[in-house]
């Protein structure tokens, strides 16, 4: 049966613009070339080693570890500090901050500023908890790195070890590149964004609350996992630091001490572990640059990322509070 000349010049057409919507969508955004996961059953989950991805106008590494991070020697340099920095989105930045936005990369140019021959590694990812982060260090170690700086966020106080089940199935975790940019942008964007203003998302339903009880039986388990990542550093003579990152209502519109982050820093206390608190030095700003410090209720901006870069070199290396700071220069 011979197909009218008409039917076949719409299809072409067709075919044309979905062609050329394809590849504006990959050129311009860098869809359809997602950050990969993997399931990992230690880690629960992290990125796959080794991806180089330009997304939405930013250059988003991973190195042979899944950190986001240039690939790294097994082996460290003797001349080299190196940092090993370990978090959630909050460290990682995700899709919206460029490589060079990221807190660990901040830091590393202001030591690198200050004369260090230096490498700050930032092992995250999106939705780790404490205990993902000690897995991460069960599983590959401390690269023998001068010092652990472990970015612990509010939410992180009371969050379960975040499993592998929605890898590959979430669209926010893809394992494997999607057919096409513009079915990624559908399922990914379009569709989570359509689908509660016509109804239409069928797992909206209200997961229930945690119970008091089960929120501080949580919380002890998160305190447990942090004292083991204590110990794993102690038996290793590295010395350990936390940046603590507050949710935007800590500080918005007014101060505010979250949930059990009293009984955490008096756990760190006790451990005589050093503590920068962006909770407490931000909350000596005018509110105006607190906000601008947020781009959402969790995550950072590049300018709260350029202030969290900020205090940590000046209570770690201005204070003199990590003495590699100050004793391994370059020439």
């Amino acid at each position: 049966m011979k197909i009218p000349n008409k039917y076949r010049t719409i299809s072409l057409t067709v075919i044309g613009i979905l062609t050329v919507i394809e590849i504006l969508l990959r050129l311009i955004f860098g869809l359809g070339n997602p950050v990969l996961s993997q399931a990992d059953s230690e880690t629960g989950y992290r990125f796959q080693p080794n991806q180089k991805i330009f997304r939405f106008g930013k250059h988003i590494k991973y190195n042979q570890y899944s950190q986001r991070s240039e690939p790294i020697t097994t082996q460290k340099p003797p001349e080299k500090l190196r940092i090993l920095m370990t978090g959630d989105s909050v460290l990682n930045g995700g899709n919206p901050t460029d490589q060079h936005q990221t807190i660990t990369e901040l830091l590393e140019t202001k030591l690198s500023q200050s004369g260090q021959n230096v490498e700050v590694l930032n092992a995250s990812a999106g939705s780790w908890g404490i205990g993902n982060e000690l897995a991460y260090i069960r599983k590959f170690g401390t690269f023998q790195s001068d010092a652990l700086i472990l970015q612990i966020g509010t939410h992180d106080l009371t969050q379960p070890k975040s499993t592998s089940e929605r890898v590959g199935h979430d669209p926010n975790y893809p394992d494997h590149p999607p057919l096409s940019a513009i079915q990624e942008g559908f399922t990914r964007y379009v569709w989570p964004a359509l689908a509660p203003t016509f109804k239409l998302n069928s797992t909206s339903a209200e997961i229930p609350r945690p119970l008091p009880a089960e929120i501080d039986k949580q919380f002890q388990k998160n305190m447990n996992s942090l004292r083991e990542i204590l110990s794993l550093a102690q038996k290793q003579k590295i010395p350990v630091f936390v940046l603590f990152t507050p949710n935007r209502e800590d500080l918005i519109p007014t101060f505010q001490t979250p949930l059990y982050k009293s009984e955490f820093l008096q756990i760190l206390k006790a451990a005589q572990v050093k503590v920068i608190d962006t909770h407490i030095a931000w909350s000596k700003l005018p509110p105006t640059t607190v906000n601008n410090y947020f781009r959402d209720e969790v995550h950072f901006t590049v300018a709260g990322n350029q202030a969290a870069a900020d205090l940590l070199f000046d209570q770690l290396c201005e204070a003199a509070t990590l003495p590699a700071c100050s004793t391994q220069k370059n020439p």
